[in-house]
């Protein structure tokens, strides 16, 4: 009984110090006052007063835009590649495998600087396009590890049946194999998007001037002085990534189940 009050107690003080500054960070940004330590009284000023920074809605676009852009490439990149991991030979498919995984276990520093030197080698000018290939980049390895598992899990059979019954490989793919591995292929987009969004070293690194995503714009506000439109930007950031991580894991428990 002792033992299991004391897990409790461990649990609890574990999730406290976690979430407690993001739950401190959520409320005071419907508070009245530029004070971070003294409330005043709910009000969403500093939500319209972000909304009308024009800096502010360059940064969402930016933000919007490369994430949904670099999910879709990444998401039929990595739902391609999955199939092409899943026909190799099991040697050459544990080497492609651990390729795949160096930019997920490799710190977020390294790929910046590797991608930023990389850029500046090929002379692509930063801006937008740099920054939508590093975030492409980074986000395809995990479209990859969410859509492997389903095709394991998949009757290897299907698709040659279509193709016994006069399906050609790529309608047995569209047809047979994409509609089998859709909770996979959906969980990665969003993990993907859930990265894109979320996403500062790399973006520091490889945006160049005028171009700019949310992350980015957090660090020059913290930068210039806390204020407490910072805590309504933080607040929207941790609401997006938070409800993609839920749907990701709900679709990656269905595509669990399913296996």
């Amino acid at each position: 009984m002792v033992k299991k009050w004391m897990s409790r107690l461990y649990l609890s003080i574990m999730f406290l110090f976690l979430y407690a500054p993001i739950a401190v960070l959520i409320v005071f940004s419907f508070n009245d006052s530029k004070s971070s330590g003294r409330w005043s009284g709910f009000s969403l000023r500093w939500y319209e007063e972000l909304f009308n920074d024009s800096k502010m809605q360059t940064a969402i676009f930016y933000t919007v835009i490369v994430a949904i852009v670099a999910t879709i490439i990444a998401t039929i990149v990595g739902t391609f590649t999955s199939i092409g991991i899943y026909k190799l030979t099991k040697k050459t498919k544990a080497f492609v495998l651990n390729i795949n995984y160096l930019p997920v276990i490799s710190p977020d520093i390294v790929l910046a600087v590797a991608l930023m030197m990389l850029f500046k080698t090929v002379k692509l000018n930063f801006g937008f396009t740099t920054m939508l290939l590093a975030h492409i980049m980074f986000c395809i390895p995990y479209v990859v590890l969410s859509v492997l598992p389903r095709l394991y899990a998949m009757n290897p059979n299907m698709a040659e049946a279509a193709m016994d019954l006069g399906a050609t490989p790529m309608q047995a793919i569209r047809k047979v194999v994409i509609p089998e591995i859709m909770p996979g292929i959906m969980a990665g987009a969003l993990m993907a998007f859930t990265m894109s969004i979320d996403d500062f070293v790399i973006s520091y690194f490889t945006a160049g001037n005028g171009v700019t995503n949310l992350s980015i714009e957090v660090y020059s506000m913290a930068k210039r002085g806390i204020k407490p439109t910072v805590n309504a930007l933080a607040t929207i950031m941790v609401s997006l990534v938070l409800v993609s991580v839920l749907v990701s894991n709900k679709l990656s428990i269905k595509n669990k189940k399913g296996a």
